[in-house]
């Protein structure tokens, strides 16, 4: 029903930037949470970033408050995720996910499970 595609992603050196994009279709934005999670080599999925529908509300992950931010243009049925001064550690495929029902409480907007779409996933990799 929500088919997400993210882009954006690619080879960057420590301390360079990227712009992550997630387009919806099929559904415009309405009362749902978007995400952007990532996903390392024997890593669980983690939160990088979460925003409510009206972006009044934006979760961030303690290792990257401050570098990353998340933004969403609902005209444009996007999310963006800005990632300034990339890390090494920062490596990893970035999957956007979108959440069809009404997020109140932290879980809601930051664990995996509580999201219904998922992309592709784009890959991030950082050099030193």
């Amino acid at each position: 029903q929500v088919q997400l595609v993210e882009s954006g992603g690619g080879l960057v050196q420590a301390g360079g930037s990227l712009r992550l994009s997630c387009a919806a279709s099929g559904r415009t934005f309405s009362s749902y949470a978007m995400g952007w999670f990532r996903q390392a080599p024997g890593k669980e999925r983690e939160l990088v970033a979460a925003i409510s529908w009206s972006g009044g509300r934006t979760y961030y992950a303690d290792s990257v408050k401050g570098r990353f931010t998340i933004s969403r243009d609902n005209a444009k049925n996007t999310v963006y995720l800005q990632m300034n001064s990339l890390k090494p550690e920062d490596t990893a495929v970035y999957y956007c996910a979108a959440r069809l029902t009404i997020a109140t409480m932290y879980v809601e907007y930051a664990s995996p499970y509580e999201y219904d779409y998922w992309g592709q996933g784009t890959q991030v990799t950082v050099s030193s």
